[in-house]
């Protein structure tokens, strides 16, 4: 769940998070749909600075935010006073070695006020006292019930007044837990499209749909191989030139693998 590290990538989040498309963006900046387009690829580097500036005041964020200088999209950055952070948080925050985006998740969360209030109330120990007197009064009626009827062991409303006790630690973990269990698990729906989430199908599975879509591939052994590895890296063996597709075929010849049949690995 990593950020977006460039400008482009900053500009195509932005028009993606406003649910335009290119042709609404154009018609609301005026900038060409064809600019627009080039600007959101990863090979295009030369954005024009004036459309840069319409588009951060567009979108109203700051140019150090499409520069992803900051992750903080206002112009004004807040005084590190202000934020009341130890020497230690900062020093983690700046570190790298925890993920400051997923951290920004969690304290965003509607949720999390309630999930630090409840450790507070666990930390602070005020709720303690009021657990430790209900305990008190438990154990005072289960007293008098002994005195006054002298039930045995096994009485079972001795039984239920003893699972009646309360334990501090248990009662506040659960709760504390639950809190964030809850969070977590909308964190993990907001990100399941995300592409660098845990891909649906296995690698099993995808490798059986490349072995199949390959069999119905018109041509020789050795250009059904070609396309198998092709899909398995990713490339659209279409869009290879007939010297390309040739050359790619020179090559995995020096392979080892080449030797094995299509039909042999489709029945393993």
């Amino acid at each position: 769940m990593n950020g977006a590290t460039t400008i482009q990538e900053r500009l195509k989040d932005l028009r993606l998070n406003k649910g335009l498309k290119l042709e609404e963006l154009a018609e609301q900046t005026g900038i060409s749909k064809s600019a627009l387009g080039s600007y959101e690829k990863d090979d295009f580097k030369e954005i024009n600075h004036g459309n840069l500036i319409l588009l951060a005041d567009f979108y109203g964020v700051s140019l150090d935010y499409l520069f992803c200088r900051t992750e903080n999209r206002a112009e004004i950055n807040t005084p590190l006073r202000e934020l009341h952070l130890s020497d230690e948080m900062v020093a983690l925050l700046k570190s790298g070695r925890i993920n400051n985006r997923l951290l920004c998740e969690l304290a965003t969360h509607k949720d999390f006020i309630k999930f630090l209030a409840d450790i507070e109330i666990y930390v602070d120990g005020i709720a303690t006292m009021q657990i430790q007197n209900f305990n008190a009064l438990v154990d005072t009626v289960r007293q008098e019930i002994i005195e006054r009827y002298r039930p045995g062991e096994d009485d079972p409303h001795l039984k239920v007044l003893q699972a009646a006790h309360i334990s501090d630690d248990e009662y506040f973990s659960h709760m504390v837990l639950d809190d964030l269990n809850l969070i977590i698990r909308d964190i993990l729906e907001a990100h399941k499209k995300d592409s660098e989430s845990a891909p649906q199908i296995t690698v099993a599975d995808e490798l059986k749909e490349n072995l199949e879509a390959v069999e119905n591939f018109k041509g020789s052994r050795d250009e059904k191989l070609v396309v198998l590895y092709c899909k398995q890296l990713g490339i659209n063996y279409k869009n290879l030139s007939d010297e390309e597709f040739r050359w790619l075929i020179r090559i995995l010849k020096k392979s080892k693998k080449m030797g094995t049949p299509i039909s042999q690995r489709k029945k393993r």
